[in-house]
C-alpha cells in the first residue's frame, strides 16, 4: 500500500475517513479489494484503532466498504450513491411527472377500494380547500392541489406510498408553480382543473376503483402534457 502521510491531530476520524475514501475512489482499493487491517491501517495514519474502526464504520455506512465475518473489510463501490430526494431535485420534472403519475393511478385505486369515514371527511375538505385557494396565489392554489392529492394518496393506506408521494413533493411543487405562472393557467379559471379533481374525489367516495384510477389518469396527463410543453 502506498504511503498515506500522517494525519493532523484533529479531527481524526474525519481526517482517516477522507484519507481512505480516496484510496477508494482515486482506484488505489478497486471493488472487490480488501483494504488493509486496523492495525496496518492505524500505523499508516499514526492514529489509534479505535480512529480506523469509526472510519471504516463511516465509509461502510456510506456505500462504500463491506465487512464480512472472519475475513475482512472490502470495498464494494468506488463512489457514494445519490441519495432519493437529491436524485429527484436533479432530475427533469416530466420525468418526476411521469413517475408520480403511475404512482398515483394506482394510489386511487387503493383508494377506491379502502377509504374509511375520516377519509372521505378528508377528501372533501381537501377538495374545498382546493376551490376556497382559488381566489389565493398561484402558489397557494398549488398547495391546495397537491394536498388534495395527497389526501387521495393517503386513502390508499400503504405507508410506502405515502412515504413515496412525500418526496416527491418538493420537486413536484416547484414545477406547478412554474407551470401555472408561466402558462398563465388561472388567468380564466381561477380553480384550474376543477371538475376532474371533483371526478377524481367522487369516483373515491363512491369506491369505483376503474373510475377512479381513471379520473386520476386523465388528469395528471392532461398537466404532464403540458409540463412539456414548457
Amino acid at each position: 500500500m502506498s504511503s498515506l502521510g500522517p494525519l493532523r491531530p484533529s479531527p481524526l476520524v474525519e481526517q482517516a475517513v477522507n484519507h481512505l475514501r480516496r484510496k477508494i475512489t482515486e482506484g488505489h482499493w478497486p471493488v472487490g479489494t480488501k483494504i488493509p487491517g486496523e492495525t496496518t491501517l492505524a500505523g499508516t495514519l499514526g492514529v489509534g484503532r479505535s480512529t480506523v474502526r469509526e472510519a471504516v464504520r463511516t465509509l461502510a455506512a456510506l456505500g462504500l466498504l463491506r465487512s464480512r465475518q472472519g475475513s475482512g473489510v472490502y470495498v464494494i463501490a468506488d463512489r457514494v450513491a445519490e441519495d432519493w430526494p437529491a436524485r429527484l431535485r436533479r432530475a427533469a420534472v416530466t420525468d418526476v411527472y411521469e413517475v408520480r403519475t403511475l404512482m398515483e393511478v394506482q394510489a386511487a385505486r387503493l383508494a377506491a377500494r379502502r377509504r374509511t369515514d375520516e377519509d372521505l371527511i378528508a377528501l372533501d375538505a381537501a377538495l374545498a380547500a382546493r376551490r376556497a385557494a382559488g381566489t389565493g396565489t398561484d402558489a397557494e392554489f398549488v398547495d391546495a392541489d397537491i394536498a388534495l392529492h395527497r389526501a387521495v394518496v393517503v386513502a390508499a393506506h400503504n405507508p410506502v406510498l405515502t412515504d413515496l408521494f412525500g418526496e416527491f413533493v418538493p420537486v413536484l411543487r416547484e414545477g406547478l408553480v412554474s407551470l401555472v405562472e408561466l402558462l398563465g393557467l388561472r388567468r380564466e379559471d381561477p380553480c384550474h382543473g376543477d371538475a376532474a379533481h371533483a371526478e377524481l374525489v367522487r369516483a373515491v367516495v363512491a369506491g369505483d376503483a376503474e373510475s377512479a384510477g381513471r379520473a386520476a389518469q386523465s388528469e395528471l396527463e392532461s398537466t404532464l402534457a403540458r409540463l412539456r410543453e414548457m
